[in-house]
């Protein structure tokens, strides 16, 4: 009962975000995915989400093991068949799990054959402790919060026959090695198909941004998911002023947030979207001349972000200005791909430089093209020990490989 309430209010929660027709279709399309055959292979992802989470940490993952040669399957915690599946695979892969009877069952199976468990998260939910720095926490409906409130796999990771982890930043790997745990750093990266849509939306960006007359600068924020209102509001400020002193300033805004009162003397230059599925979300990128990603520095949940929003802009040529975190700060080289501010005033200078030069929007959005194809796609992706430590796993359940430098704990 606990979990059919758990999905109603995750449900409640993509409807909201994505409104109907698009909140349904996600949805649906996780609701088939119980019903889709799990082809045996060397790695099972299990998720729990169906947000971009779940695609990022699962899915894309899958697609970059899969150009190394190792073959994956993707299934759902509440897949009926789930427990079967410890017969067909080497590697076990946990990505958001509320700990059930059937996943329980399933993790004392992979442990009776002596095969690989692996812990994974994107975020700090693995801990109910952490939840106090959730801004999303405070508004959270009460059947979300009941996945929450023992920390999604912490039991998994908790394990100590479970001795490895991954994760998307090296605040969280931080984190995680606290838990004794083995941590292996696989950014978030984009996949085939996001590139070959967002090269098509560069090129015919290029011809936009050539061919334009008038002077107006938008600035894009792409929330995703509720729970970024503490995010926005340390670029409250800064926009107000800029929105003052520039005319020809615009805002869009997509996705769920709640907007200062103060920008309401400013309502006919923002506009709002809900927001929508990948090739409308790159579009809906495409279309601004700055991209930022504030976020409320010193925060953990914060500090565990990956440098996403960067990389989704940069692959379309758009610049970012990003909240000076610890990933950020890794992902971007001030002043050549992107810049980060620490400060009101940081975010003010370098919006400004921004909104005022074509030509740096332009070498600065170039850049961070070629920052992303090179270190963000899953063609291009370097995760060389990560990827040793999953043959070698599968090697020793396949009997190819003796021995080994970690070996799953009775």
């Amino acid at each position: 009962m606990k979990l059919i309430l758990i999905k109603i209010g995750k449900a409640w929660r993509v409807l909201r975000n994505e409104g109907v027709i698009d909140g349904m279709k996600r949805i649906i399309s996780a609701g088939l995915e119980l019903f889709t055959r799990v082809h045996p292979a060397d790695v099972l992802f299990i998720s729990g989400g169906v947000g971009d989470s779940a695609h990022f940490r699962t899915k894309f993952v899958a697609e970059e093991l899969g150009f190394r040669g190792i073959s994956s399957s993707i299934t759902a915690p509440e897949n009926p068949r789930l427990v079967s599946y410890a017969d067909n695979f080497a590697v076990f892969i946990f990505h958001r799990v509320l700990y059930t009877s059937s996943v329980s069952k399933l993790v004392q199976e992979i442990k009776r054959m002596g095969k690989t468990i692996i812990f994974e998260t994107d975020d700090l939910v693995y801990d109910p402790a952490f939840l106090v720095h959730m801004d999303y926490w405070r508004v959270m409906n009460p059947l979300e919060r009941k996945l929450y409130e023992n920390g999604v796999g912490g039991e998994i990771l908790a394990d100590p026959y479970v001795q490895v982890a991954t994760t998307s930043t090296s605040f969280l790997a931080e984190k995680l090695r606290e838990k004794e745990k083995k941590v292996f750093v696989v950014p978030n990266r984009l996949p085939v198909s996001d590139v070959a849509i967002a090269d098509e939306l560069y090129h015919k960006r290029q011809e936009w941004m050539n061919s334009r007359t008038d002077d107006v600068i938008t600035i894009g924020y792409f929330s995703g998911t509720a729970g970024h209102d503490k995010d926005f509001s340390t670029v409250t400020g800064v926009l107000i002023e800029l929105f003052e002193k520039h005319a020809n300033l615009r805002l869009l805004i997509v996705g769920p947030l709640v907007l200062d009162d103060m920008f309401g003397a400013f309502s006919d230059r923002i506009d709002r979207m809900h927001y929508v599925e990948r090739k409308k979300h790159f579009g809906n990128i495409a279309s601004v001349d700055i991209n930022i990603a504030p976020l409320e520095i010193g925060n953990p949940f914060c500090e565990g972000k990956s440098e996403l929003k960067f990389f989704e802009a940069g692959i379309l040529g758009v610049p970012t200005v990003a909240a000076g975190t610890r990933t950020f700060r890794e992902a971007i080289r001030e002043g050549v791909d992107g810049f980060v501010a620490a400060n009101e005033i940081e975010w003010k200078e370098k919006l400004e430089r921004l909104i005022t030069d074509f030509d740096l929007r332009r070498i600065i959005g170039e850049q961070a093209r070629k920052t992303v194809l090179v270190r963000y796609v899953t063609t291009n992706a370097d995760d060389g020990e990560y990827v040793e430590y999953l043959k070698e796993s599968i090697g020793r359940v396949s009997g190819e490989v003796k021995g080994g430098s970690i070996h799953p704990k009775e």
